[in-house]
């Protein structure tokens, strides 16, 4: 995904600037800042198509919807790897269907992953507060002597990464 190199010398660098976004427009129009498209470009998710004479970053309408189609993965809590598997898989004539299926059913595997936990902690929280009359010294508060470490409290974690998944 390297940066194309657009021949726009027959453009004066107005016009060039004019039929392509710089990269404060793209961010504008895309609903991003400009550090954030600089990122993605880092992250190898975006490249602009041209530059001018002068070294601006030109970029299309493509690009556009390009970083909408990141905002929308990430709005799903696609990793930035895994966007970058998205997009490879749309642009690949030989990718099916079943291929993009399994992206998101990973996904969904992860989420529901996350929920569980985020369950047992609620179950937690509510049997802490539900214990704690709210009145009385904090030297004597059950919310607080449970989150001690002889306490014994543990919550579940996630054994695949080996820490709380929240």
């Amino acid at each position: 995904m390297g940066m194309e190199v657009v021949d726009v010398s027959h453009y004066s660098e107005a016009e060039a600037v004019r039929t392509r976004f710089t990269i404060g427009q793209l961010a504008r129009r895309a609903g991003v800042g400009v550090q954030t498209v600089r990122y993605y470009e880092r992250s190898g998710l975006l490249a602009s198509d041209a530059r001018t004479e002068s070294g601006y970053r030109l970029y299309s309408d493509e690009a556009v919807d390009r970083l909408a189609f990141i905002r929308n993965a990430k709005a799903l809590g696609f990793s930035l790897k895994d966007i970058h598997a998205l997009l490879s898989l749309r642009l690949d004539s030989a990718a099916s269907c079943a291929d993009v299926r399994g992206q998101a059913l990973a996904r969904l595997q992860d989420v529901e992953a996350r929920l569980r936990a985020l369950e047992r902690i609620r179950d937690t929280l509510r049997r802490l507060a539900d214990a704690c009359s709210g009145t009385g010294a904090v030297s004597a508060c059950p919310i607080l002597e449970a989150l001690k470490p002889e306490s014994g409290l543990a919550l579940e974690t996630d054994p695949a990464e080996g820490r709380s998944p929240c």
